[in-house]
């Protein structure tokens, strides 16, 4: 899992029994429901209107790649975006290069 400014990565793995909008609704739901009880001034936020997540996600698979090849674009995103930061101006390619 990497924590973005504004979105999570979270590489899950679940049974081909369970539909994806479940497990995602039951993570979101179980997730959001430990930390708001952990921070209750947050409910009370004016500016979260008493939700953790927004309604929408993206979610893809694996497809060819390896676990591994995944594990690591999401582990390099906090180093992108640290990147990005100290050069906002210099191009990047939207998506890694697995040579």
């Amino acid at each position: 899992m990497e924590v973005m400014p504004d979105h999570v990565h979270v590489l899950i793995s679940f049974p081909p029994s369970k539909a994806a909008t479940s497990v995602i609704k039951a993570l979101k739901g179980r997730s959001a429901f430990i930390f708001l009880k952990r921070h209750p001034e947050i409910r009370q936020s004016q500016y979260w209107d008493g939700h953790l997540w927004s309604p929408s996600y993206y979610m893809s698979t694996l497809g060819n790649m390896s676990k591994d090849v995944v594990e690591k674009y999401i582990n390099d995103q906090k180093y992108n975006e640290e990147q990005k930061i100290k050069r906002p101006n210099k191009r990047r390619r939207a998506y890694p290069s697995h040579d």
